[in-house]
């Protein structure tokens, strides 16, 4: 049998205000968990107000689990210096569904680009290494829809693959919404569709 791999990294609870000091200037890095790109512009705009005095506002996000996407900011640093050695920390840490910004005051002393790459590199190493980061596992919802007669069928299965009811209406007929670790999704299909008493409907997230 393939084994998927059926498990992430992330972060949980933001964290932040992780100092990197070189020549005067000082980078100031925040991490954030996001579930979306509308999130990154809440979280930009927060910093921007908390550090109004500073000179850039530079950042990288990753999101999705199966398909990718991802975006890098120089915010008038010179570019690929500031954005991408972020987004490089979010590659080596193995992490996404996160946004990293990296506040920049000036300090009167150009750093250069290799300066600018490793300040902005290594606030984000600090950073995720000082980032709780977790392990979650991926999880494929599909929906059931049975007669109550079938009921003790369905349920044996649930108890028996220790599955997750997210929504039940009881109606006309049954309607569940449950969750099922990626990895074992196809096992469960398999014993669903041998009871040939139901219509069982994966759910795209």
């Amino acid at each position: 049998m393939t084994v998927i791999n059926d498990t992430y990294k992330t972060i949980e609870v933001a964290y932040g205000n992780v100092l990197f000091k070189d020549r005067g200037s000082k980078f100031v890095g925040y991490v954030f968990p996001i579930s979306n790109e509308n999130e990154v512009k809440t979280y930009i705009d927060g910093l921007k107000k908390k550090h109004h005095a500073a000179r850039h506002w530079c950042y990288a996000w990753q999101l999705g689990i199966e398909e990718v996407r991802y975006r890098v900011n120089d915010d008038g640093e010179p570019n690929n210096t500031a954005g991408q050695p972020i987004y490089g920390q979010i590659l080596a840490h193995n992490i996404t569904n996160v946004l990293i910004v990296v506040v920049r005051y000036f300090g009167g002393t150009k750093l250069g680009v290799g300066g600018l790459i490793n300040a902005y590199r290594s606030t984000a190493k600090l950073l995720l290494e000082e980032s709780k980061i977790v392990e979650k596992t991926i999880v494929v919802n599909f929906q059931l829809i049975f007669d109550y007669k079938d009921m003790d069928k369905v349920m044996r299965i649930i108890k028996r693959n220790n599955l997750k009811i997210l929504e039940q209406k009881m109606e006309l007929n049954c309607d569940f919404i449950i969750a099922v670790r990626k990895n074992n999704f196809s096992m469960v299909e398999k014993q669903y569709l041998d009871l040939r008493c139901l219509k069982i409907k994966r759910i795209k997230p």
